[in-house]
């Protein structure tokens, strides 16, 4: 079976006299969908300076992080129809605005939950201007040259989600004018002007030629939903898991089906809900689904571990922490470079092949963890970590292309909504199951146990994707 990329007649897929995307669009659009995933992780590191210069509590500092995951999970889809419905160009620049501002606020919180607001509120920004991404590429690019730029999104994500992480340790340490913690933040507002002058003439304006209205239903049950589940998981561990945990949790299932009823009924009265059923029948968005939940929470648990433990347990400073994980992201960018042609060449087996690299470097960390600790550093992660770097750069960018390769341009926002939320809600499980299991191991194995333990808990997600990648089409057009 060949996975083709549909090419939709302008007429459909932009709004009339829309250009196509030039490079230097793309490469705005890009950094774009850079910036939200970057400051996903840029606080890792940067979590012990913020505990002691606002003297936050572990809640308070869990939040920091959940608070603007769950926002930015929550509003993906919702971000992606306003931007079909009131051009996704403005949406973007909107999005990239308000992610810059929020970016300030975060800089300057005086206080904890000034800082956990103001996060939130970076979340909501970033679920505008993110979807807008995916979906301008769908609807400006055709044939190989959206494949390439597929590509090149996926490889930003994944070197994103890696350097993000070594940025704020460099950040941090440098301690920029004083700034220390804060500079993580204040940094987006230098490059957010740069990317609003070049978005307003570099990227062209486009939106659905039938646009849907908002689907409030849908839209305030998938928040309840996704809120019921990633809330109690994220602070469950450190508040001692209070009734009210359980409650949620016990809720989410409901709030899920009734999500689903209510999207179903809409779907079948020919109007076009928030996350339309009908899309799930792509079996190409369904499979690259699936494969993409383990691969994040997996991903994601690791950085947040690997932050923690390098920094309570070893001792290093957010510099040392955050290099740690450089030959990650510098293996990353090179095989992702390389990833449109081992496609063309072995077509999806590659990503079988990068989830067997990949967990051959999470052992490799693993045993090094147990053999040096608490000597674990650059040298000692170095083989395991640019193994596990180069399997993550022959997945995460195909499993993008495979997921939206038979979106309609059409359905560009939907679809690129859907596969970013199921990415982030994984990416924040991951933090939550992953980050809360080695945190509660702690205390009674120790740091290098925990963290054994939880690396190799982290191969399980990997043997998965591996698995599931066995049942996908050979070849992608």
């Amino acid at each position: 079976m060949t996975i083709q990329t549909p090419t939709a007649a302008p007429s459909r897929a932009t709004a009339p006299g829309a250009a196509a995307l030039t490079g230097t669009g793309l490469c705005t659009v890009l950094l774009g969908a850079a910036l939200p995933l970057i400051d996903f992780f840029i606080v890792n590191v940067a979590l012990p300076t913020i505990d002691r210069d606002l003297n936050a509590s572990e809640p308070v500092l869990e939040l920091v992080v959940a608070g603007y995951g769950i926002a930015y999970a929550v509003l993906l889809v919702l971000g992606g129809r306003l931007g079909d419905l009131l051009g996704r160009r403005r949406l973007f620049v909107g999005g990239m605005a308000a992610f810059g501002l929020t970016s300030l606020a975060c800089g300057l919180a005086p206080t904890a939950w000034t800082l956990v607001a103001a996060r939130v509120a970076q979340g909501a920004a970033s679920a505008v201007m993110l979807p807008q991404v995916l979906a301008t590429i769908q609807a400006t690019t055709a044939g190989p040259r959206r494949a390439r730029a597929m590509s090149l999104y996926g490889a930003t994500a994944g070197l994103s989600m890696v350097a993000g992480q070594v940025l704020g340790g460099v950040l941090v340490s440098a301690d920029v004018l004083g700034t220390g913690w804060r500079s993580v933040f204040l940094v987006n507002v230098p490059v957010v002007v740069l990317a609003l002058v070049l978005a307003v003439r570099a990227v062209p304006e486009t939106r659905s030629a039938h646009p849907e209205p908002v689907d409030g239903p849908g839209t305030v049950l998938l928040a309840l939903s996704l809120g019921a589940l990633l809330a109690p998981l994220t602070e469950g561990r450190s508040a001692g898991w209070p009734l009210w945990t359980w409650l949620s949790l016990a809720a989410f299932p409901f709030l899920a089906y009734a999500f689903y009823a209510v999207e179903r009924r809409a779907d079948r009265a020919g109007r076009t809900p928030l996350v339309p059923p009908s899309l799930f029948r792509l079996p190409s968005l369904r499979r690259g689904l699936v494969m993409v939940v383990p691969f994040s929470i997996g991903f994601s648990g690791f950085m947040f571990v690997i932050a923690v433990a390098l920094q309570q347990g070893e001792g290093l400073g957010a510099t040392a922490a955050g290099l740690a994980l450089a030959p990650m992201a510098a293996v990353f960018f090179g095989t992702s470079l390389a990833g449109p042609r081992l496609v063309a060449r072995w077509g999806t087996r590659i990503v079988t092949a990068g989830g067997l690299l990949q967990g051959t470097g999470v052992a490799l960390i693993a045993l090094a963890a147990w053999r040096d600790w608490p000597h674990l550093g650059v040298l000692g992660m170095l083989p395991g970590a640019a193994l596990a770097g180069a399997g993550q750069a022959l997945q995460l960018p195909i499993l993008f292309r495979i997921i939206l390769s038979e979106v309609p341009a059409e359905r560009a926002g939907v679809g690129g909504g859907v596969m970013t939320t199921t990415q982030q809600a994984a990416l924040a499980l991951g933090v939550a199951t992953l980050g809360s299991l080695f945190l509660s191991l702690a205390p009674g194995l120790g740091m290098r146990d925990a963290l054994v333990v939880t690396l190799l808990v982290q191969l399980v997600a990997v043997a998965l994707t591996v698995t599931l990648s066995l049942r996908l089409p050979r070849t992608i057009a």
